[in-house]
């Protein structure tokens, strides 16, 4: 397993290189951020220019989530709904999403991040030739401001019509994206009328690159950490070990402030110990 961690463990503060050192800790190879102002501000060159020097003197590898907040909607909270949708049916919020997707990709002119996850829709959104079409384009505008900076764009799983694995597969079919890949969140499959994560590895097999590790209790998209919940993750590892290149698996869980940085390394070491055996 090509273990990785996301910083969406400290969405709710600035992140700095004590968050960084305490995610290798647990034994992370490559470390996902999460584009959100608040929290990585990819506009600021200063605190960008730490976190790629920390990149460049650590043997660790980076990946990027776009954001999914609007910066002008104010702090941020855990209820926030995602404000960001680069399949919006209005034209001027399309255009805002995929500006601010294109902000935290020049990032990577400093970081050398891997791949960026792109979120399609939103709960609000359902499967149609609109929604399609819209898909096509979001994916082909973020593809062709990516490459250039050596960075592979993957489409996530979502707990919406937009983003099942078989319309994912149907969107890169269309579009013949043979170079966009898709990162299977486990927790999304696990929710309600979704199928389940034996049913999405069976589905999409290579295409994906890339696994978001959270559980929960198959009601709503809750992050908790691997065995917390009810998924069963001898599913999950078996998905995993029938891919042909093994995908990049990223422990995806959600902010909690009373988790200090030794907290998260125990528990994330904890996790990726059980997922191993």
């Amino acid at each position: 397993m090509k273990q990785a961690v996301s910083s969406y463990v400290f969405l709710l503060q600035r992140l700095h290189v004590g968050h960084l050192d305490a995610m290798v800790a647990s034994g992370a190879q490559t470390i996902e951020i999460f584009a959100a102002r608040h929290h990585f501000d990819y506009t600021d060159r200063g605190g960008v220019k730490e976190i790629a020097s920390w990149f460049r003197s650590n043997d660790v590898r980076a990946t990027l989530h776009q954001p999914i907040f609007d910066a002008n909607t104010g702090e941020w909270s855990r209820h926030h709904q995602p404000a960001l949708n680069l399949i919006d049916v209005e034209k001027s919020r399309r255009i805002n999403a995929m500006d601010e997707v294109k902000r935290a990709l020049e990032a990577a002119e400093q970081i050398p991040f891997e791949s960026i996850v792109l979120n399609l829709g939103t709960s609000n959104d359902t499967w149609s030739e609109r929604t399609l079409d819209l898909s096509l384009t979001a994916i082909e505008h973020i593809k062709a401001f990516a490459h250039p900076l050596g960075v592979k764009t993957l489409v996530e799983t979502s707990p919406h019509e937009v983003a099942t694995p078989d319309h994912l597969l149907e969107i890169l079919r269309v579009g013949h994206f043979d170079t966009v890949g898709v990162c299977l969140d486990t927790g999304h499959m696990n929710l309600p009328g979704r199928g389940g994560v034996e049913a999405a590895f069976a589905i999409l097999g290579d295409r994906v690159k890339e696994v978001h590790l959270n559980d929960n209790h198959g009601e709503k998209d809750e992050h908790c950490w691997p065995g917390e919940g009810t998924i069963d993750w001898k599913l999950v590892t078996a998905g995993i070990a029938a891919i042909t290149n093994p995908p990049i698996c990223v422990l995806e869980i959600a902010y909690e402030p009373e988790l200090t940085s030794a907290e998260v390394t125990k528990l994330a070491t904890k996790a990726f110990e059980t997922l191993n055996k």
